[in-house]
């Protein structure tokens, strides 16, 4: 049996990036994926997949151009699903390239097979039908991620019915789709397919959606939803799906209505894949979903060697956030200082159009009794959203009264999850309102939104002292 000092289960985000630490750290690291080739669900069926495809609707479509040349432009007339999957291998084949070169340069061991636990310290790896291998760690970093949510009374089959991972595994263009679930994965793909001018009908059980978002933010935004034509069904739920005779997916929902669509995604949720990692046998206990509890400082579990991390242990499931908590994981893990987090971190939902934020929203700063002043710009106000012919997009930065300190920063349209970045330098290094009317943008630039917005609290805030 081969020792380890790491043993990582997974080769997303997290897992890679715990592996990379350790490695660097000077310790023997052995990653074990349950594919054929490194990088988890973020490179296989989520990040990379859904991002990719987003970008070559945008191309293809001529979405960022309709602002000049009409709503009726397009780059190519009729896009078809190998128009979207041409990009979508080359780009997951250059991301697979890059991780298997990052392992090989610093020495970390792959091995395919599906992991379980034999007893604390133990993992056995099944890679094949009759074979298994046994591997003993030191430490361990579950990072398995999560599969979609798949309940009994939706007839998944993959040619009209589909989840989240499957989705984007051989993308089509459906004449019509239903997406179920509002959450982040479904707003991104309901959108995409909007761009390309396929009607979409968006259902959702809550009378809300993205609550951890400004609600000014999500009113423009379901705002640019209605006005291209995004069929609304909130606060309902589905309660059966048929598949009528030529294939096509009728949703029945609570309040009565149905809806008939070529193609249905039920995005509604996903599960940590913990099932079959056998977890009993080292005392470890996942929740209904599936997650695993973990020490928000050390993500260990509750078995001290046993770290987890991304996905699979809940909010924020975000890949950049889930990178930082897989490297922490393998600091603690073999003794080496760990900084201070920052406060805050910003969030990135890659729907068309973008949404980022950072910092606290406007009820929360009022939850906590803070004097606030807001500040507004709109893209269009720019020289450069005219330049780009940007018709929407928004910037709202939240400023203290008394510490003049920027509070938070939301940001809706072209380029958001970018802008953002200005934004949490700013609120993480404590700065005011004056660092931005008192600093110069490059100019023609959406970055000079931050000014705009900032001139625009300002004018409403008692002057600095001197």
């Amino acid at each position: 049996m081969e020792n380890y000092d790491l043993i990582v289960i997974g080769s997303g985000p997290a897992g890679r990036r715990s592996a990379i630490q350790a490695a660097k750290l000077g310790h023997s690291v052995l990653v074990i994926e349950n594919r054929l080739r490194v990088g988890g669900v973020s490179v296989h069926t989520g990040t990379i997949p859904s991002k990719t495809l987003r970008e070559t609707v945008l191309n293809l479509s001529g979405w960022r151009e309709r602002g000049f040349y009409g709503l009726a432009y397009r780059v190519k007339k009729d896009i078809e699903g190998k128009d979207l999957g041409a990009r979508l291998r080359m780009t997951l084949d250059h991301e697979i390239d890059v991780l298997e070169h990052q392992f090989a340069r610093n020495g970390v061991r792959t091995v395919a097979g599906k992991a379980r636990f034999v007893d604390p310290h133990t993992i056995a790896v099944k890679t094949g039908p009759e074979s298994e291998t046994r591997y003993e760690g030191k430490a361990i970093v579950i990072a398995v991620g999560t599969s979609p949510f798949r309940p009994a009374h939706i007839p998944f089959n993959e040619t009209s019915v589909f989840d989240s991972d499957n989705v984007a595994a051989d993308p089509r263009v459906p004449k019509s789709l239903t997406v179920v679930g509002a959450g982040v994965i479904g707003l991104e793909y309901a959108t995409i397919f909007s761009a390309m001018d396929v009607p979409v009908t968006l259902v959702e059980p809550r009378e809300q959606f993205l609550e951890f978002i400004d609600r000014e933010i999500i009113e423009e935004f379901v705002h640019e939803l209605r006005k291209r034509g995004m069929q609304l069904r909130l606060g309902v739920t589905v309660d059966a799906v048929e598949l009528d005779a030529q294939g096509w997916a009728i949703s029945t929902l609570s309040d009565g209505r149905k809806i008939r669509t070529e193609m249905l995604l039920y995005a509604a949720g996903r599960v940590g894949a913990t099932a079959g990692l056998g977890l009993d046998t080292c005392g470890i206990e996942a929740d209904s979903r599936g997650r695993l509890k973990v020490d928000q400082k050390t993500f260990q579990t509750n078995v001290p060697h046993i770290y987890a991390a991304g996905d699979v242990i809940g909010f924020p499931s975000l890949a950049s956030t889930a990178m930082e908590q897989g490297r922490i994981a393998a600091c603690h893990a073999f003794g080496a200082p760990i900084p201070p987090a920052p406060e805050y971190f910003p969030y990135g939902i890659y729907a068309v159009p973008e949404i980022s934020t950072v910092g606290m929203t406007e009820q929360e700063v009022k939850d906590k009794g803070i004097p606030f002043e807001c500040g507004i710009a709109r893209f269009r106000e720019t020289s450069r959203g005219h330049i780009m012919g940007l018709q929407s997009g928004m910037m709202k930065l939240i400023f203290s009264l008394k510490t003049r300190r920027l509070l938070g920063a939301h940001i809706i349209g072209e380029g958001a999850t970018e802008l953002i970045h200005i934004g949490q330098a700013v609120i993480n290094l404590k700065g005011t309102v004056d660092y931005f009317v008192e600093n110069a943008f490059n100019y023609p630039t959406l970055a000079e939104a931050y000014k705009i917005a900032a001139l625009d609290a300002f004018n409403r805030m008692s002057p600095r002292p001197l």
